[in-house]
């Protein structure tokens, strides 16, 4: 379905794109505030990636569209606050050109795996639900690039998990690259 609570979760994760982005051109805020509204639309709406999930499944409302727009909503989410720390130098442009390049790679394998009728080969694995996981709490450490409770520096967390998300990425890169090296090699001749 196009419009079920499940779907409209996934919507809200490109609605906040804009948003997270928007926050660090606004003058009304001072750089504090703006670290703390990043983060906090930045872990709502990566929230919403497990709840529209739960959702669709416990109402019985998933569908193909679903299926599609979750990843896609992810990789919006992710690149584009990757950017934002790039742009505010907070992450490096390599950790970046990684995690992106891998996204767009392995986004059009899978394109071409379900075109030639072999999606199992490159469904979802651990490693790459690990990489997500490390990305989803590097992310919102690097946009609060302060000390959390007195003790945590976060941008130095944030600096350590966000290279140990770009190791995991190209791992789950040459991983899902591996299992379809036979399809691959099966077509190419």
């Amino acid at each position: 379905m196009f419009f079920n609570l499940p779907t409209l979760l996934t919507w809200a994760r490109i609605v906040a794109i804009p948003l997270i982005v928007g926050v660090f051109y606004w003058d009304g805020l001072t750089p504090a505030e703006q670290n703390l509204s990043a983060t906090v639309l930045f872990v709502v709406f990566a929230l919403t990636d497990w709840a529209d999930g739960y959702l669709a499944r416990k109402l019985k409302q998933t569908s193909a569209f679903g299926a599609f727009l979750d990843p896609v909503a992810d990789k919006f989410l992710v690149c584009a606050s990757l950017l934002v720390l790039v742009h505010l130098g907070r992450a490096d442009v390599f950790v970046g050109l990684i995690i992106i390049g891998r996204e767009i790679a392995i986004s059009s394998l899978r394109e071409w795996m379900a075109i030639i009728g072999a999606t199992k080969s490159v469904a979802v694995h651990m490693i790459g639900k690990l990489k997500t996981t490390v990305q989803m709490v590097a992310i919102p450490f690097l946009l609060f690039n302060g000390t959390l409770f007195g003790v945590i520096d976060t941008h130095l967390w944030g600096q350590v998990l966000i290279w140990v998300a770009a190791v995991l990425t190209i791992w789950s890169m040459v991983y899902y690259l591996r299992k379809a090296l036979p399809e691959i090699r099966a077509r190419a001749r």
